[in-house]
């Protein structure tokens, strides 16, 4: 991975991050949690922060071991790819969720689930694919 290419995906994992934790700082802050709408959406926003915040880190991770020539390279880029498309729809819907949108942004969570799981299964091929290419 190029010095450009790591530092976009910094970029993104750093904004991400960012995201994560304003949305989590509402979430304990500024949801009124004396109804049970309340108390689900920050449910809602609180897990979507964690799971952001852990794929934020984890773009970040692969970025700089892509970058260090750890791991191999396209199935890195897939991984780093899978785990942002992930951050856009499993949080993304459980924010929309909590802020009042349609019920059925309910059925974009798994795809983002879904986009999670294949980028860690993305991140542990692009390990063995590095390792067997180095003896």
């Amino acid at each position: 991975m190029g010095k450009a290419a790591a530092r976009g995906w910094i970029v993104v994992a750093a904004l991400s991050a960012a995201l994560a934790i304003a949305i989590g700082a509402f979430a304990a802050h500024g949801i009124d949690v004396s109804t049970p709408a309340g108390l689900k959406a920050r449910e809602w926003l609180h897990t979507g922060s964690q799971y952001e915040m852990i794929h934020a880190l984890a773009i970040l991770a692969v970025a700089a071991l892509a970058h260090g020539e750890r791991l191999g390279g396209r199935t890195a880029l897939a991984a780093q790819w899978l785990f942002l498309i992930g951050s856009v729809f499993f949080p993304g819907a459980l924010y929309a969720l909590a802020f009042g949108g349609p019920k059925w942004f309910g059925a974009v969570a798994p795809i983002g689930g879904t986009a999670f799981i294949l980028g860690w299964i993305c991140l542990a091929a692009a390990a063995l694919l590095r390792k067997a290419a180095r003896p």
